[in-house]
């Protein structure tokens, strides 16, 4: 059946498993604050969030732009992506036997840049006016603070790209953790 966790299912997810999601959880928070910060401070050095949607240069002749607030959200989610991955190296998935840094960074960098890439069309397509998932202005405005139709849009699509990072980065970037230590052999009965 789809959608009914069976008690086998749920017997095989360790304390550890649980310890780790919860420790990816709020790495994850981190994360957010990071994403967001950066944001705050990319959006307040172009003059606010009025000035989000600034074109920065077109998109090799094609009628679209690319616009600042694609760039606020790729800056954002690279220093949010290299905190979190530090993060979740150090502490969540901390093991005495692993691959290199580069070696994990790459993988985790590649997850996260798919879901940087889709959200960023999320975020375009809440920040457009064209867009039927636009954030409207009964709420939502250009404006900087709780109504910030930018800042909205930033935090929207946090949480609609966050969800797959832990179960691919734990199943593929993280996956040489999790393998137990060689057994040293015994050679010649030594």
């Amino acid at each position: 059946m789809i959608g009914v966790i069976r008690p086998s299912a749920l017997s095989r997810l360790s304390p550890r498993h649980l310890l780790e999601f919860l420790k990816f959880g709020v790495v994850g928070g981190s994360g957010v604050l990071v994403n967001m910060v950066v944001a705050i401070i990319m959006n307040k050095a172009n003059g606010g969030t009025d000035n989000s949607q600034r074109i920065l240069f077109n998109l090799f002749g094609t009628p679209w732009n690319f616009r600042f607030t694609s760039l606020v959200w790729l800056v954002s989610f690279i220093v949010a992506n290299i905190t979190n991955f530090q993060l979740n190296r150090s502490w969540t998935f901390k093991r005495d036997r692993r691959r290199g840094w580069w070696s994990e960074f790459w993988p985790f960098f590649s997850i996260g840049a798919i879901a940087a890439l889709a959200g960023m069309f999320i975020k375009i397509a809440l920040t457009n006016p064209t867009s039927p998932v636009y954030l409207s202005s009964g709420f939502f405005h250009g404006q900087t603070g709780l109504h910030a139709r930018e800042y909205w849009a930033q935090i929207i699509t946090i949480i609609i790209t966050t969800p797959i990072n832990f179960v691919v980065n734990k199943l593929w970037t993280f996956r040489a953790v999790h393998a137990p230590a060689p057994k040293p052999s015994n050679v010649n009965g030594v």
